[in-house]
Parts: structure tokens; sequence; C-alpha cells
């Protein structure tokens, strides 16, 4: 091509774009969070965690609980809703980018005015071709319609579409993670409850022992009635107690209950696992970035940036294409006649020169929201670190506490069978080693709240790095 003929054809896009409405963003672009923390602990590597975690416990009654409620629970389906909402919208925004053909054909029936630009045809002059003032006029044919996209603005829309879509889905995942660990939080708290329950009837019993052995005693006058008090004031406790867990037991199914979307949730007792924290020796980015609130903020991001570079399109001229072939007549005889065809086709554009700034308002409105996404997805990543950080050091701290119970227990239970073998010997009275077993429950009691403090802490923790969520 001759330099000329190019500088020639080249010139009006030039002035064309150089006519466009100034733009000038006054909204500055924020940057986003490193996760960059580690956090060191003493606790042993394995793959950690995996996606259905919960199975690693062996229960088919959890088992079944989780089934339930990632199945049916209400806020699962609301977010399985919100994704095909977000799909359905992407799809549109997509259909919106390529040409669109239509097909249309009407009929109208009027009555032409003698005083009117079409006056000649209100009267009837077969010679002159009307036979006013009535007709019936016929339209029939086809239009196309394609809009050039040459600067991407539909494309990044789309694109905008996309990112919403993916943040729904990540949002899907961490609705099933929270429901999964508050799931099995609930039940893992039931059955500490329900072996609290059964140890509070085992001192019940002990001290039952104890009273009637009072009984017996003062009934043959060795002992004074007083002595016996302070035994029945306890086991009155024990009762409250016995009470309290039982009401706690009943409040946990009718929770349980709600999460499943169940008429009634009925719950056998299983024994406490012996769970194992399994942490990597440093818990960084490679595991928060499993989390799929994170990945969440992330795509909301990646959208807010493609509305960004659609603003930005805005300021750029539109050009579309337009194309029709109709057949129109006066009389519905003459509406298929090759002299009834009409045809046509349309190259323009549109270019914003002056707009009171709109464009530019818009820029900062999408400015603005790609801003507020980032920050969000900065506070995202702070709470992610501190949750993990939290969460490990009380589970490394509950660990060392229920070792150090163990110890107090295994004591206790050589008190236990001191009594018993002094019992054996006729040393003592039953009631005596009944005495000696309170205690050692009572101990029970402790452990079995540590026990269920430190599974709750690792339920958390498993949750805090995303539960195995992979993002595809």
């Amino acid at each position: 091509m001759k330099p000329s003929l190019f500088i020639s054809l080249s010139a009006p896009f030039v002035l064309i774009l150089t006519a466009c409405a100034p733009q000038h963003s006054t909204v500055a672009p924020i940057g986003t969070q490193a996760v960059n923390a580690t956090l060191a602990t003493q606790l042993s590597h394995t793959d950690w965690p995996k996606s259905e975690w919960w199975t690693v416990y062996g229960d088919p009654q959890l088992n079944a609980l989780m089934t339930k409620a990632l199945n049916d629970a209400p806020d699962m389906q609301i977010a399985r809703q919100r994704i095909t909402l977000a799909e359905a919208q992407a799809k549109a925004a997509m259909a919106a980018d390529g040409p669109q053909i239509d097909v249309s054909a009407d009929v109208e029936r009027q009555k032409m005015s003698a005083e009117g630009l079409m006056g000649p045809f209100a009267i009837t002059d077969p010679a002159a071709g009307t036979t006013g003032p009535w007709y019936t006029n016929g339209t029939f044919g086809v239009t196309a319609g394609w809009d050039l996209d040459l600067w991407g603005k539909n494309r990044d829309l789309v694109e905008a579409r996309i990112g919403k879509v993916n943040a729904q889905k990540a949002e899907l995942e961490q609705t099933r993670q929270l429901l999964a660990s508050s799931v099995a939080r609930l039940y893992w708290e039931w059955q500490t409850e329900s072996a609290i329950n059964t140890v509070l009837s085992d001192i019940r019993q002990e001290q039952n022992s104890i009273i009637s052995a009072d009984k017996e005693l003062y009934q043959h006058g060795i002992t004074s009635s007083i002595e016996g008090v302070e035994t029945d004031i306890n086991a009155s406790k024990t009762d409250e107690h016995i009470a309290e867990v039982s009401g706690k037991m009943k409040v946990i199914e009718a929770r349980l209950q709600a999460l499943t979307n169940s008429s009634s949730v009925k719950l056998v007792h299983h024994d406490l696992p012996a769970v194992e924290a399994a942490l990597p020796t440093t818990l960084g980015y490679e595991l928060l970035a499993r989390r799929p609130d994170l990945q969440e903020a992330h795509w909301y991001i990646e959208a807010s940036m493609s509305n960004v570079d659609a603003a930005k399109a805005a300021f750029y001229p539109d050009f579309n294409l337009m194309a029709f072939l109709q057949q129109d007549a006066l009389h519905l005889s003459d509406l298929f006649r090759h002299s009834a065809q009409q045809m046509g086709v349309t190259a323009g554009f549109t270019l914003p020169i002056f707009d009171s700034g709109r464009l530019n308002a818009q820029l900062d409105i999408a400015q603005a929201q790609n801003n507020l996404s980032v920050a969000d997805y900065n506070k995202a990543v702070v709470d992610a670190v501190n949750q993990v950080a939290r969460t490990a050091s009380e589970v490394e701290t509950l660990a060392s506490k229920n070792q150090q119970q163990q110890k107090v227990e295994r004591d206790a239970a050589r008190v236990v069978n001191l009594a018993q073998a002094r019992f054996n010997a006729g040393l003592i009275a039953g009631s005596r080693v009944s005495e000696a077993k309170i205690p050692a429950l009572q101990e029970r009691i402790v452990g079995l709240t540590l026990k269920g403090q430190y599974l709750d802490a690792s339920l958390q923790l498993t949750s805090a790095l995303g539960g195995g969520y992979h993002h595809g």
C-alpha cells in the first residue's frame, strides 16, 4: 500500500480517536495483600486436609448427617441457585456480543387522511393505483445486526460475568465447608456431652452407694444424721449437672435438625475418636490458598477488573453493522411481488465527545468497586492468617493439656486401685471405695471436656485451612 493512501485511510480513525471524550479517572487502584506469614508448629505432617475430611472418623452416623446436610440444607440450595443465576447472566452477556438475526412480520389496517401528506392515497383512482381511503399494509422480512466491539467492551463484560460465576462457585464451596464444619462440631459436641452424661450417672451411682451405707450406719447408731448431709448435697448437684447436660444434648439435636433440614435427629452414643492433629511444620500460602473464601474474593477482583476495562472501552467509538431485506406493500395481495422488495445495509458508529462527565463517573465507579474487591480480599487474607494462627495455637495447647490430664487420670486410677485392694483385704468399707472412685470419675469428666475441646479446635483448624478445598 502506498504511504499516501495509508495515511489518507488512517486519518479518519486518528481523528475519531482524538475526538473521544477525555478519560481521567480520579480513583487510584490499590494492591492486593501478599500471604507470606508462616506459623511454627511441632505437630507432624500428613496429607492435610482432605476434601471430605469427616470420613477419617469412620463414623457412619456422622457421614449420614453430613450427606443430608450437604444435599438438603437451605443454605446450600441458595448457593446453588446463585450459581444458576450467575451462569444465566453470563450467557446473556455472551449472546449480546454476537450477531443477531430477526424475522419480523406485521399487518396494519389504516385509513388515509385526505388532508395529510398521504392525501392522494385517500382517493379511489384505479388509474393512479390508489384505492383509498382504507389500506391493509403488510411487512415481512429479515433484519440482521452486529456490534463489532473493536475495543473489547462487550468481551470485558462477558469476562466480568464469568468471574462472578467462578466467585459464586467458590461461595458454594465456602458454604459447603462451613456447613460441614458446623455439623461435625455439633455432632462431636453431642458425643462429648453424652460421654459426660454417662460418667455423671456413674458418679450418681457411687453417691447412692455412699448414701445407702451412711443410712445403714445411722440406723445402727454408729453415726449421726449430720454426717450424710454433705453427700446428699453433692448428689443433688450431680442431678442438676445431669439435667444440664441432657438439656445441652437436646439443644444440639435441634440445631442439627435445622442444619440438615430434617424433621428429627436421633443420635446414638459413640466413643470420642483419638484424633491426631496432623499439621504441616509451616502453615503458609499453599494451604491458605485452598480456602474458598479467598478464592471467592480473588474472582470478584477478576470480575471487577474486567468491569474497569469495559468502562475504559466505553470512551472509544462503537461500530455496528445493520442490514435488512423486506417485502413491503400497501395491499397484502402485493406483499410477495418482486416490486415490493426493499433492502439496505447500514454501517454506523457512535462517538462520545461530550457527556458531562458520565463516562468518567462510570470509570470511577468501576475502579472504586475494584478497589473495594481488593480491600475485601486483603481483609480476608489477614483474617485467614490470624484464624489459622489462633486455631493452630489452640490445638497445640489443648494437646498438651490433654497429655497432662491423662497423667492426672492415671494417678486417680491408682488411688482407686489402692482403695479396692484395701477393701478386698477387709481393711476399709465398700463406701470408702466409692469415695475414692468419685474424684477419679470427676477427673474423667475433665478429661472428656478437654478432649472435646481439642477435637473442636481441630475441626476449626480444618475449616480455617479450607477443608481440603481445591479450585478446579
